[in-house]
């Protein structure tokens, strides 16, 4: 069982202070509070990075009609940068709107009920979970772009990432969006400069650039509207995280909304400057795909040449790409908060760790992406078909839920707004759809199966947590307490101190105490038996003792049935004391306390008895615990 703050040992807590820092206090949250240039890296880095995997996914797609089709990049680009100012202007009527964040699951909740706010929820915990897991990939994919002989270690580069991102962001989202500022200024200004170096005056145009050409002699496929439809779908995946800044509006220092209003325009400015400028250079220099290398690595080859400027922009480019999964870490948690407090995740993911964030939101959202990075082995392509549906799915829902709610308040110029919205809703669900029709076989069928199972285990959850109120009679006043005599049992192994200290706590809750002991039965077991009651008899601690004979090898066994025959002859509550030991070194730990563990898990399926450890700390006078009062740590069995 996980160890309480009282018996955690020296070295153990230096380590967690030293990796997550001490605790905050409530007054001190606003120290974590970001500002709107700090929004850029702690929540939009995931859709300023996306230019690194949005332009190369349109060339792959209208690669396999050969190079005819390759000029189409510059048209399909621009009506992408027009959704995106219809995602951004959609995201700041959000951000107004549901200031306390949540994003699509908050619109979908508030215009259309809880029942379509899951599958939003849903979409959003697999978007998060794939922004991660993709961010990572492309910046390690960057990096063996550069390095090539770093292709063998993709998946420990990524998890070695995913690792240190987990725990800057256990730390504190300020701190993180502080400690990502500097790399994501030098990302901004570093490509914006190599893109207008491209326009005006490319310094490597007729350099021979390294890789095979994949471009097929003959087109596989005719250039049509299915082809246009599949590559402005495959580049929309440009467009994810677009919608972090409005799920994240609690992350933001007062005025909150104007903030957060501000970062989300200044990402649109960025991003859709960025996505002109690639597609510009890339349809005049006729950029296709190239084996081990990315479409943004030819341009910038091309454009500064493959020197200094290059690889430091590359090495920049991996670092952001990296840290780019820190959008998810700033996200999810928010997200996983406000859906356990409508009891549809466990209310373990609403509750602030020790530095103010929600930390069991991040172990999980890196858990999943883990187990994610490993099983594409770290591959962003076989993520792209999986990541714009979960994205996309979000997009839809919100604006659909936005031209609600503009027309049942009807403000100024509510018309127009929802207009607006209603044509966003409608591209990005075609977008949704051609991506469901033409990737399904590689690999969004994941999605498909993975947002209804996250429905499905909301609803699940919700429906325990209904039966659970039922019978916990919560929102109703209960009947008067009573008091209850109490009869504790120690389970003890000799006569020592820890027996000593386990009873004196024992008589200290009430004076009605049995110890008790399991011993086999067996010949040399007799003798010890004996040998212990004559102890125990000179000893007199004033309890009796209690001898439980077995034949079998189970210590929990006869302890179980013997705590049961006393539910069944007496009225009294139970409490069950379990005496245990606490080393003075955390490598010690492994060497007690097996007897906690087994009683302490047969005792579960004891209903309405408590049970409690007496903890006795080697290495001090009193017994006590470090820091701690010697008061047993009781915790009701009957949950």
């Amino acid at each position: 069982m996980p160890s309480s703050p009282t018996t955690e040992t020296s070295a153990a807590r230096s380590l967690r202070r030293l990796l997550i820092g001490p605790p905050l206090r409530s007054r001190q949250i606003s120290q974590e509070e970001i500002t709107p240039v700090e929004g850029l890296s702690a929540l939009s880095l995931d859709a300023l990075t996306s230019v690194a995997y949005g332009p190369e996914a349109i060339i792959v797609v209208l690669a396999v009609a050969g190079a005819s089709a390759l000029h189409l990049v510059l048209p399909i680009t621009i009506s992408i940068v027009v959704l995106l100012a219809i995602l951004v202007f959609s995201y700041r009527q959000v951000i107004d709107a549901y200031p306390g964040g949540g994003g699509a699951y908050a619109v979908t909740k508030a215009n259309f009920g809880p029942r379509v706010s899951l599958p939003a929820a849903a979409s959003l915990v697999v978007d998060y979970t794939l922004t991660v897991a993709v961010s990572i990939a492309a910046g390690v994919g960057a990096l063996t772009s550069a390095f090539p002989s770093l292709t063998s270690a993709t998946v420990p580069i990524c998890l070695a990432i995913l690792a240190v991102v987990t725990v800057l962001n256990l730390r504190g989202l300020g701190e993180t969006a502080r400690a990502f500022l500097l790399p994501t200024m030098v990302f901004i200004v570093g490509l914006l400069a190599i893109i207008a170096v491209g326009l005006i005056h490319p310094l490597a145009v007729n350099v021979p650039q390294p890789g095979q050409s994949q471009l097929p002699t003959h087109g596989l496929q005719t250039v049509g509207v299915l082809l246009v439809l599949k590559a402005f779908s495959a580049g929309c995946s440009a467009l994810t995280g677009v919608e972090a800044i409005a799920n994240g509006v609690p992350l933001f220092k007062d005025p909150k909304p104007v903030r957060a209003k501000r970062t989300e325009l200044l990402l649109g400015v960025i991003l859709g400057a960025m996505l002109l400028g690639l597609a510009v250079l890339a349809r005049r220099w006729h950029i296709a795909p190239r084996s081990g290398q990315t479409v943004l690595s030819q341009i910038m080859g091309m454009a500064v040449g493959r020197h200094w400027a290059y690889y430091l922009v590359s090495l920049t480019i991996t670092l952001v790409l990296a840290l780019a999964a820190n959008t998810s870490f700033g996200g999810l948690p928010v997200l996983a908060s406000l859906v356990a407090r409508d009891n549809y995740l466990p209310h373990l993911f609403a509750l602030r760790g020790d530095r103010q964030v929600f930390a069991n939101g991040i172990w999980a959202l890196s858990a999943m992406s883990a187990a994610l990075l490993i099983a594409v082995n770290g591959n962003t392509l076989t993520l792209i078909p999986l990541f714009a549906i979960g994205v996309f799915t979000g997009f839809t829902l919100s604006q659909a839920g936005l031209v609600v709610h503009w027309w049942r308040n009807r403000p100024s110029q509510w018309r127009h707004r929802a207009a607006i919205n209603g044509l966003g809703a409608v591209i990005t669900a075609v977008a949704t759809v051609v991506f469901l029709a033409t990737k399904f076989t590689e690999g969004a069928w994941v999605v498909v199966v993975a947002v209804p199972a996250f429905i499905f285990l909301f609803v699940r959850i919700h429906a325990y947590y209904d039966r659970a109120a039922t019978t916990l009679g919560l929102g109703l006043i209960p009947a008067k307490p009573e008091r209850k005599p109490c009869l504790v049992v120690v389970p003890v192994t000799g006569v020592s101190r820890l027996a000593e200290h386990a009873i004196a706590q024992a008589l200290s809750i009430s004076s009605q105490v049995i110890a008790v002991t399991v011993a086999l039965e067996s010949s040399d077991t007799d003798d010890r038996v004996e040998e212990l009651q004559r102890q125990w008899r000179q000893w007199d601690p004033g309890i009796p003792l209690e001898i439980l004979r077995t034949e079998f090898a189970s210590v929990a066994a006869p302890l179980v049935s013997f705590v049961n025959d006393l539910r069944d002859s007496r009225h009294e509550q139970i409490i069950v004391l379990i005496p245990t030991v606490v080393p003075e070194h955390l490598r010690y730990r492994l060497l007690h306390n097996q007897v906690d563990l087994v009683l302490s898990n047969a005792l579960r399926a004891c209903p309405d008895v408590v049970v409690a450890r007496v903890p006795m700390a080697l290495g001090t006078s009193d017994g006590r615990p470090p820091g701690g009062s010697g008061v047993p740590s009781a915790k009701p069995r009957s949950d």
